[in-house]
């Protein structure tokens, strides 16, 4: 009986082996005699290769030689940095908005060209963060040419992070720069190396134009870096960024407090105008305690959110 049964055991798996087997050669001759080629999704970016670079660009109004060919392979590398680095340069995308929306009347108010935006971009990546030189603010002062500009810098204020008057005093500085080299390239590189950098190279060189100097590396790189990042932010698709309305990060609306005296608990000014410490500090962060000693009584302006602003709309 028992040899019986492990006989039949075996019959059943060899004829359900065969069975199995058949279905799978009647599956592949079904997809063979139905085959067509399927193209297989493509997740990652649509750019391959080089960014796309335009015939003619100009910064300020002034023309870029990018029929030059170090002129080109240096934009060309900045475009691929902010290309391919879509996590950054999305991100810069969709803030953007809330910073130009506050410097762009101010640029054009001193009439400094509105490309100088950008930047300002190129300085800080819009972030409040001071630079390992100890350069501070959206347009990256150092503490004492801060000081030189008229800007507060000390404990409790510092100016530099005071997005208006940073605008107002970085104006001062490239006008000035303007009146000395008469063209906006080197006005821009002058930010980054100094004047006394540019002079330097200008004297040893005996050229006139940032795109024939040869720079370090930082200063050298410089222009090209806020040429390549207003070519994406002025026509985001062609570089592939796909962002609708909608994912750009809303310009939160505020009121404009006048404050002459002192606050010994800024947590407890912004809940009297309806807010908390966190989001005041955000509109505010040239607020750099938890509070003002104003002695001298000078007049402060701080910007409170309106009400039901911090709700998604």
């Amino acid at each position: 009986m028992k040899i019986q049964n492990s006989t039949l055991r075996r019959n059943i798996r060899l004829t359900s082996g065969i069975f199995s087997t058949l279905v799978l050669l009647f599956i592949l001759l079904g997809s063979f005699c139905n085959f067509k080629e399927e193209p297989i999704p493509d997740t990652t970016s649509k750019l391959k290769g080089s960014p796309f670079i335009p015939i003619e660009i100009n910064f300020c109004g002034e023309p870029v030689p990018i029929s030059y060919f170090d002129v080109r392979e240096s934009l060309e590398r900045e475009l691929l940095v902010n290309t391919y680095w879509h996590s950054n340069t999305i991100m810069l995308l969709k803030k953007a908005p809330r910073y130009f929306k506050e410097i762009e009347p101010i640029l054009k108010a001193n009439k400094v060209p509105d490309d100088f935006k950008y930047m300002m971009v190129a300085e800080s990546g819009l972030l409040d963060v001071a630079s390992p030189a100890g350069a501070s603010g959206q347009w990256h002062f150092l503490e004492e040419t801060a000081r030189e500009y008229d800007l507060e810098v000390n404990d409790e204020v510092d100016e530099r992070y005071n997005l208006e008057k940073s605008t107002e005093a970085a104006c001062k500085y490239l006008l000035k720069s303007y009146e000395k080299y008469k063209n906006w390239t080197l006005v821009a590189a002058s930010y980054n190396g100094g004047r006394r950098g540019i002079d330097r190279q200008i004297e040893k060189q005996g050229e006139t134009s940032y795109f024939d100097l040869l720079f370090a590396e930082e200063t050298g790189r410089y222009v090209y870096r806020i040429i390549a990042l207003k070519l994406i932010f002025e026509s985001p698709e062609t570089y592939d960024f796909q962002l609708s309305k909608e994912e750009i990060y809303p310009i939160i609306p505020y009121q404009l407090v006048r404050v002459d005296s002192s606050i010994s608990d800024i947590g407890a000014f912004a809940r009297a105008y309806g807010t908390n410490y966190k989001i005041l500090k955000m509109l505010n962060p040239w607020l750099r305690d938890k509070q003002l000693t104003n002695l001298r009584k000078k007049e402060y302006i701080i910007k409170v959110p309106l009400k039901n602003s911090r709700e998604i709309k």
